[in-house]
């Protein structure tokens, strides 16, 4: 997507804030915020400042109108494409019809290699494949795996449950075709951040519960597991934080309005009442997060499950943070950190 003069502009002028001096970038973003006994990252801290001098909301007005914001404002904080990594344009079968994806190969990864299917973020209204290409890169090139990053269907257009049928549809076409696509059978994951970490988690318990084919590992960034109820940290952390308490409602608004059972599993994994079998899993939340206290409990479910699970909170970070590897460092270190939870947990 070509992008605007302001916008290079406002890209070059965040890498030039990044770039100063601790002690200016500390001016800019201003005394250190404490909260719920953590410390919020100077590079967390400095990002929202940023979006606070901008004044973008991620969910104002139309679904149309924040994809095509998401679309214009991830450069600013993405980074460069990371390279070589190859791609190649998919299409995956389904029921309702075809589901566009995008597999990524780092250059002089051998076949058949493990894969990720991932599943981007934005709440089931935003994002996309192309939102998440630095992330799907990144993935690639420092977990060693393939990626077959999936388009599903968005909502309101496509409200609950047609996200969850997609990434289920992608799962199945990846084990099938593994062949074709370069891949160990035996050696696929799934993954997401946000509501793809959802959709991560629903697929792994609809494909685990059926039998048969199911994913090797689970990668679960900051996901979203129960629609149906408030947590602590949805209240600490309702505004201020990138991810706000209103965000939160639009989303699921649009995702799962009046008339859908918000306890289903499919949409509320965290309220599956059978946790055993599952794959074993990474589960990263960020300590100012809404979502941060729901994703530590599908942790422990798991773990009391006799799953094998790592949690690991990011204390210091916000909702988010694999999609802003393009500026400072601490967002890169967390994203490195479950880069490598991939590589050991597809390891032969």
């Amino acid at each position: 997507m070509a992008t605007s003069l302001q916008s290079r502009v406002e890209a070059v002028a965040a890498q030039l804030i990044f770039g100063l001096p601790e002690r200016a970038r500390r001016l800019i973003a201003g005394r250190p915020i404490r909260l719920d006994g953590q410390e919020l990252a100077l590079d967390a801290q400095l990002l929202l400042r940023l979006q606070q001098i901008s004044r973008v909301s991620m969910t104002a007005g139309t679904p149309e109108l924040a994809r095509q914001r998401i679309l214009e404002s991830g450069h600013l904080v993405s980074g460069k494409p990371i390279e070589p990594v190859r791609t190649q344009e998919v299409v995956i079968p389904a029921e309702h019809g075809p589901v566009p994806a995008t597999l990524y190969v780092p250059d002089g990864l051998p076949s058949p290699s493990p894969l990720l299917v991932f599943f981007h973020g934005g709440g089931w209204v935003v994002g996309s494949r192309a939102s998440h290409d630095n992330a799907a890169r990144y993935f690639a090139k420092q977990a060693g795996v393939r990626v077959l990053s999936v388009e599903y269907r968005l909502a309101p257009e496509h409200p609950f449950p047609a996200a969850t049928e997609d990434a289920v549809a992608a799962f199945d076409y990846a084990h099938t075709k593994a062949a074709d696509l370069g891949v160990d059978p035996e050696r696929i994951a799934v993954g997401g951040d946000s509501a793809g970490g959802n959709l991560a988690a629903v697929t792994a318990q609809v494909t685990t519960a059926r039998g048969g084919a199911a994913p090797a590992f689970q990668l679960l960034l900051y996901p979203g597991v129960d629609a149906s109820k408030r947590r602590r940290s949805r209240e600490i952390f309702a505004s201020g934080f990138f991810l706000t308490d209103a965000d939160m409602t639009w989303f699921i608004d649009h995702y799962a309005p009046a008339g859908v059972d918000r306890t289903d599993p499919r949409l509320s994994p965290l309220l599956t009442e059978d946790f055993t079998g599952l794959p074993p899993a990474y589960v990263a939340t960020a300590g100012f997060d809404p979502l941060r206290d729901e994703g530590e409990e599908y942790a422990a479910k798991l773990r009391a499950a006799g799953v094998p699970v790592t949690l690991s909170r990011q204390r210091d970070l916000i909702h988010g943070y694999v999609n802003f590897l393009g500026v400072g460092k601490r967002f890169r270190e967390a994203t490195s950190e479950a880069a490598g939870a991939l590589r050991l947990g597809l390891r032969a």
